[in-house]
Parts: structure tokens; C-alpha cells; sequence
């Protein structure tokens, strides 16, 4: 075996080691169910919060918080909790997004575009000194997003 044959075998064996590492570090479906729960989760908790500073005395402070948690959730890329595979299954509990937000993808990433621009949007606001009015009625729109989403891929509970 001559050198470059030589290289070419110990770059084809590295190719496939590393291939072999990746096809093992996949994350199984169950754990992808888990996780996308999970930032739900974070995303309502979040919400709330929201809500509840603007239906009583308004947090400034507390709003921004929650808002950048939930701006970083949805910036963070979060259609990737949904490839193929994971339709159906269980998480923390079985999954209840409609088998649609994998056959119509262009309109289940435009919810998420949306929703990321809506949540960008209300962490801009508050962080610009926006007024309690103006806020809520970014959250309305953030909240819209939302609803908007569920109404296209997720099943009832």
C-alpha cells in the first residue's frame, strides 16, 4: 500500500469513526418529546407571569425577565425538538402536536418565525422603557402567536 493509499484509508476510517460517534450521540425520540415539553413548559410558566404583572401592579423588571426567557426559548431554534420520528411517543406525557406539523412545514416554521419575532419584539419594547398599555397589547400578539400555532398543530388535550 502506497502513502497516499495509506492516507486515504486512515481519512475514509476517521470519516466513518466519527459518523459511528454522531449516529450514537442522536437524541432518542422520547428524550426530544421531553425536552420540547419542557420548554413549553418554561414558555407558560413565563407567560404567566406576564400576565399577572399586567393584571395587577406592572413589573417592569419582572416582565423583562420572563419576556427574555421566553424570546431566548423561541430564538433558540426550537423546531428542532420536531423531526421526523417524533409524532407520536411520550415525553413527560404523550405528545399532542398533529401529525400536520411534519407534512406542512413551511407554515409550521412560519408559526415558529412568528412567534420569535412576536417574543423579540415584546423584550424590545419592554427594554425601551414601553409603557403598561404597550406591553400588554405586545403580549396580545405574542399570545396570538401562540393560539395561532395551536390551532394549526396541536391536538386537544
Amino acid at each position: 500500500m502506497n502513502r497516499t493509499s495509506s492516507r486515504l484509508l486512515v481519512a475514509a476510517l476517521a470519516l466513518a469513526s466519527a459518523a459511528s460517534a454522531l449516529a450514537q450521540q442522536a437524541p432518542k425520540p422520547e428524550n426530544l418529546i421531553k425536552w420540547r415539553q419542557s420548554a413549553f413548559q418554561v414558555i407558560a410558566w413565563n407567560s404567566g407571569r406576564i400576565k399577572a404583572s399586567l393584571d395587577g401592579g406592572y413589573d417592569k423588571d419582572q416582565v423583562l425577565r420572563s419576556a427574555n426567557a421566553i424570546a431566548a426559548i423561541a430564538n433558540s431554534g426550537l423546531g428542532s425538538l420536531f423531526p421526523a420520528g417524533t409524532e407520536t411517543g411520550k415525553g413527560w406525557h404523550d405528545t399532542t402536536v398533529k401529525a400536520d406539523a411534519f407534512t406542512d412545514t413551511p407554515k409550521f416554521a412560519e408559526h415558529g418565525g412568528d412567534f420569535a419575532r412576536a417574543s423579540s419584539e415584546l423584550v424590545r419594547l419592554v427594554s425601551s422603557g414601553g409603557d403598561a398599555t404597550a406591553v400588554k397589547d405586545q403580549f396580545a400578539k405574542l399570545q396570538k402567536t401562540c393560539k395561532s400555532c395551536h390551532d394549526d398543530f396541536r391536538n386537544a388535550n
